[in-house]
């Protein structure tokens, strides 16, 4: 009989051991529902603001509550100095973006210029569509830095995967702002094949249900501690011990 109530206790503490670690990694699931969420609400209701100038948002860096509202800048583009973002995505289809500097009276600010689709197995242009010359008016999304590797922020040859106007700004011979326009509409319109980049998708994910899930297992485990033991239990009075 010690040999089994050792057997239940090791079995016990390895169930609360496991248990606990599902019951945090549904909680883990519950919290990212609530980003999730948060998230949705600040993009939903930063899109739907009124067009304000871009010199209101940027001021200072550029934050996740900041995201998705729409602003108007003026000002001219500097051809001169274009990135490509490579590898990216714009709901199903995959392709590239382009990054130009708008010139501005309130200083320079960065504009992803929309994305191109491109056809399976097409190679990545070496260089970008040329902007409009003169004067132009862009209204757009503001845009929080992307964060990841150094080697994906930093420029080689004018491309790059993430827009990090940090990394840019070490490439260029003048100030810029923190964060980036992404171009909705443009005065003059720009020439090439160039679509909006979407907006994230509002939807909760599989957050709860993944939670659920963990939640589910938990009790499963309990469950299969009463088992195990009436199993016990059960042959040892058919022994008769």
């Amino acid at each position: 009989m010690r040999r089994l109530w050792l057997r239940w206790v090791l079995l016990i503490v390895f169930v609360a051991v496991l248990g606990g670690v599902f019951v945090n990694l549904g909680q883990w699931q519950l919290d990212r529902l609530d980003q999730r969420k948060a998230r949705n609400s600040t993009t939903l209701a930063n899109e739907s603001r009124p067009v304000r100038p871009f010199t209101e948002i940027f001021t200072g860096p550029i934050r996740d509550a900041d995201q998705w509202q729409r602003v108007e800048a003026k000002g001219t583009y500097d051809a001169e100095h274009q990135f490509v973002l490579r590898y990216r995505h714009n709901g199903e289809a995959d392709g590239y973006e382009v990054v130009t500097p708008l010139q501005t009276a309130a200083g320079t600010v960065l504009v992803d210029r929309g994305f191109v689709a491109l056809d399976r197995g097409s190679r990545i242009p070496a260089s970008a569509p040329v902007p409009p010359s003169g004067e132009v008016t862009v209204v757009g999304h503001v845009r929080r830095n992307e964060q990841g590797r150094r080697a994906a922020m930093t420029p080689v040859a004018g491309q790059m995967r993430l827009i990090n106007s940090d990394a840019i700004a070490t490439t260029l011979d003048y100030p810029i702002m923190n964060g980036y326009i992404g171009l909705i509409t443009s005065t003059p319109a720009q020439a090439g094949e160039f679509e909006p980049v979407r907006l994230p998708e509002i939807s909760e994910g599989p957050h709860f249900w993944y939670a659920v899930q963990w939640f589910l297992f938990t009790g499963l485990a309990v469950a299969g501690i009463v088992v195990f033991i009436r199993g016990d239990v059960r042959d040892r009075r058919k022994v008769g011990v």
